[in-house]
């Protein structure tokens, strides 16, 4: 009787962490489909056509194999990946919407990561 009801529960939790895995995976894709293709060159990451099959295929595991817990956990591992790494440069250059970049530069042509650049004059 307790077994079943510690069963019971603990599959309850690995269901809300599946549904969360998928929402992140979700939230990731969406995030990389909005950016802009140059973003991902001028970053110096994969291109957008890699991060969208990668967080896509993540989001199609997470919920069409929801019993395979080792693909989520790959999968898992691409979405913080792209959260931590790419994301940020990606706003950084200005790939897309909000963030610091904005989709659009602010200052000269000339202007460097720190401010403008004057060629060390």
């Amino acid at each position: 009787m307790v077994a079943n009801v510690l069963l019971e529960g603990f599959s309850e939790l690995m269901s809300w962490v599946r549904l969360g895995l998928f929402v992140f995976s979700i939230f990731c894709f969406v995030d990389a489909v909005l950016r802009r293709e140059d973003a991902y060159r001028a970053a110096d990451k994969n291109t957008k056509q890699f991060w969208l099959i990668i967080l896509g295929l993540t989001a199609a595991v997470n919920l069409l194999i929801p019993g395979f817990f080792l693909l989520a956990i790959a999968g898992l591992i691409a979405n913080i990946v792209y959260m931590v790494d790419v994301r940020p440069a990606l706003v950084q250059v200005g790939g897309g919407r909000g963030g610091r970049g904005g989709g659009f530069r602010r200052g000269s042509s000339s202007d460097g990561p720190y401010g403008p650049y004057n060629g060390g004059r």
